[in-house]
């Protein structure tokens, strides 16, 4: 699905008829309220926050359609009726003329039923004062679930749900958006298919239906070799933790034979990790018959991984991943098919220069994609896959439990072992990255995010691989 920027959906939506196109965003908007307040057993009733424009009248279309429906709806607006836009003022005498109650010089304690926040849109820009200020306060301040129209006003609602209109808009996935859309599901207001055709999309959202179809294959007479062979160079004395992580995530994940070069000595409890000292001769003598690397966990920064990693990383041919310390010293050629994983503190330090907002920067680590020639998983929440010829793509899964030490290193390991398994780097990082992601959620869901540590992420990629393999199975939706 393309995600496109404000401005962009503003344009496509140019020459309709833009009464319909709100009066189906109502219909739209009001479906998924009743679903929402049907599934978590609520009161029928809604309270709207409404602004003055077109957001406000989507707001007001939808209280339409729900008084229909039978719910108790009354509507908090206090600006001028003569600042309202055009369609904000009919469906402001329509929603009257169904019913609805509009109170406009208070603000009553909500307690029950959702908030439905449609203050300003998308089309907003600065920053929230006045009306709109007190608005948004009293909103987040209630103990009651709120529904934001498109986009959560101005970035400030604290929203339970968005429901965005035609497609993603890019600011629910950058800045501090992430943190005000809460969970994301769309509505289809009547924008005609031509004109999403030709949106010009920032970014696009991973297709969770297509994933199983990318899992690779497993054959009743592969041996070990033929599942995947994983060549490791990770680990020191003061940080082993990192290299076992990755290691047996990798195993996890479907490789059939990792081995681990490490410094120093370390302790190995997992009896399937095949390890030994780092050596030159050594690392290079496997990775003729291996067929993926990865490189960086726990290494450090001393001299000597320094040398090693540039060594590597100049002369293997391998498909490779190159993870936390590997990131710090980049020789000037990579290797074909490298995956990178920085975080966003990490792409920075490549990028060598700080940024005015995230869509920049977002800009300028695709034109280090192209330059370099290698796939980038910009980790966070939620994660990018930056690839050369293509828009970044967004993979919103995953749970704040897993900004926990080590759940890097298992990613590098997930997103290894698919590369060892076939998989075109970009299919290897969108695949780790989503499955990797899932596990974290249903550690979240038993341990809560407060609990969730990186092996746990480790003990649940069995459950998720199993989920999308079969047949029967669903991966729980990240909608209602």
């Amino acid at each position: 699905m393309k995600v496109v920027s404000s401005s962009e959906m503003a344009r496509i939506e140019k020459g309709y008829d833009e009464r319909a196109f709100m009066e189906n965003a109502g219909k739209g908007i009001a479906a998924r309220t009743e679903d929402f307040v049907t599934a978590r057993d609520l009161d029928k009733v809604v309270t709207l926050f409404v602004g003055k424009g077109n957001n406000g009248g989507d707001a007001f279309a939808a209280g339409v359609m729900l008084i229909k429906k039978g719910f108790l709806v009354t509507a908090f607006y206090f600006y001028p009726l003569e600042e309202c836009s055009s369609l904000c003022k009919l469906q402001h005498q329509r929603f009257k003329d169904a019913g609805g109650v509009i109170i406009t010089d208070k603000f009553p304690e909500v307690e029950t039923g959702v908030i439905l926040d449609g203050l300003v849109g998308t089309g907003f820009h600065g920053k929230a004062e006045g009306i709109l200020l007190d608005a948004i306060k009293r909103a987040n301040r209630s103990k009651i679930p709120i529904i934001a129209i498109d986009i959560p006003s101005a970035l400030e609602i604290h929203a339970t749900l968005t429901i965005y209109l035609g497609l993603p808009k890019i600011e629910f996935f950058i800045g501090d958006g992430w943190n005000h859309v809460g969970k994301l599901i769309g509505v289809d207001f009547g924008l005609p298919s031509e004109a999403i055709d030709q949106a010009c999309p920032v970014a696009e959202l991973i297709n969770e239906k297509e994933i199983k179809q990318y899992i690779p294959e497993i054959k009743r007479d592969q041996h070990k070799y033929q599942r995947g062979y994983v060549v490791a160079v990770a680990g020191s004395s003061s940080m082993s933790g990192a290299a076992l992580l990755s290691s047996f995530a990798t195993l996890r994940s479907g490789a059939g034979i990792v081995r681990l070069f490490h410094f120093d000595d370390i302790t190995v409890d997992h009896p399937e990790i095949i390890h030994e000292k780092v050596s030159k001769d050594r690392i290079f003598e496997e990775t003729k018959r291996a067929k993926a690397l990865f490189i960086g966990p726990g290494l450090g920064r001393t001299p000597e991984a320094k040398e090693i990693i540039v060594s590597l990383l100049e002369h293997v041919t391998l498909p490779c991943v190159i993870d936390a310390d590997a990131l710090f010293f980049l020789p000037g050629k990579l290797p074909p098919h490298a995956i990178l994983t920085p975080h966003h503190g990490e792409m920075e330090k490549l990028l060598a220069g700080k940024y005015a907002n995230d869509l920049i920067f977002l800009e300028a680590a695709q034109e280090f994609v192209e330059k370099r020639n290698v796939t980038v998983v910009l980790k966070g929440a939620p994660t990018f896959i930056l690839h050369p010829g293509k828009v970044p793509l967004i993979i919103p899964r995953g749970d704040p439990g897993m900004a926990t030490a080590g759940s890097g290193d298992v990613l590098t390991g997930v997103i290894a072992a698919f590369l060892a398994q076939g998989a075109t780097p970009y299919v290897a990082a969108s695949l780790g990255v989503y499955i990797h992601g899932i596990a974290g959620e249903f550690a979240a869901e038993e341990k809560t995010s407060h609990c969730v540590v990186a092996s746990d992420i480790i003990d649940y990629l069995p459950k998720v691989l199993k989920l999308i393999t079969e047949a029967t199975a669903e991966v729980p939706s990240t909608n209602l």
